[in-house]
């Protein structure tokens, strides 16, 4: 019962992968940290969390991406410049995060989510958002600072970090909706590969436990994505706002409750 329960949570992670251009880890994360007990099953540790997201971010992101590359929705010079200057980063941050105890890790995981909520609210307009990749213009040189430093601390949580880059795509960059979800899987890719090699580096992937969680992920990803493309930009964008907004709160309440 308990691999059955991974598979279904990659399976929830996985579509939204599809849907909303994260890598589901928002999703997962708190999926694997929660239910289980709930369930009547043992608790995972977080650092055997953060390698599943890793392994289900990059698997799901990779079925999804493909899909959005052939809806030209993927901006390949996006995806590049703000996927390198986060592999290394995220590599790093993955590597030290054996040595970061639980709680702290639990603490920044909240302080992105709630970076990345309150950004998903302020005002926004619409009418770029249906445009493809071919029309996108972006700062080079931002894009590499902010992949960076929310490489880093990604790779320190075990996120493909779709839930922040997502945000900071659309209110720091300004890239059109679609395109913001179909290059975040191309970029979240980058930063999945280096923190998943950081993560198996230091024995942090508990492969029996991946090995149930992927075939949900990777056969609801693209799901994830033919819905997506049917959905209004408008809806996609208030529903990404409220799940991350849904995970910030349940994270930081547990953070602070007696």
């Amino acid at each position: 019962m308990f691999y059955m329960f991974l598979f279904l949570a990659g399976s929830a992670g996985g579509f939204f992968s599809g849907l909303l251009g994260i890598g589901g880890g928002i999703l997962l994360f708190p999926v694997l940290y929660y239910l289980p007990q709930a369930l009547g099953f043992e608790s995972i540790p977080v650092k055997h969390i953060t390698g599943l997201t890793m392994v289900q971010g990059f698997a799901a992101s990779l079925t999804a991406m493909v899909f959005h590359k052939r809806e030209k929705l993927v901006n390949r010079s996006l995806a590049l410049t703000f996927g390198l200057s986060l592999s290394f980063s995220s590599f790093t941050g993955s590597f030290f995060s054996k040595e970061v105890p639980d709680k702290y890790l639990l603490f920044i995981f909240g302080i992105l989510a709630f970076i990345a909520s309150l950004l998903m609210f302020l005002p926004r307009d619409y009418a770029r958002d249906n445009l493809t990749e071919e029309k996108v213009l972006f700062n080079r040189p931002a894009a590499i600072i902010i992949g960076v430093v929310t490489g880093f601390l990604i790779g320190l949580v075990g996120q493909g970090g779709a839930f922040i880059i997502i945000p900071l795509l659309l209110y720091v960059l300004k890239i059109p909706l679609r395109v913001a979800f179909g290059s975040t899987l191309a970029i979240g890719m980058f930063s999945a590969a280096a923190g998943l090699l950081g993560k198996a580096a230091t024995t942090q992937i508990p492969f029996n436990m991946a090995a149930a969680l992927l075939p949900g992920a990777i056969m609801s990803a693209r799901l994830g994505s033919i819905i997506s493309k049917k959905t209004r930009a408008h809806s996609l964008r208030w529903l990404l706002a409220l799940l991350i907004s849904a995970t910030a709160a349940k994270v930081w309440y547990d953070i602070f409750k007696p």
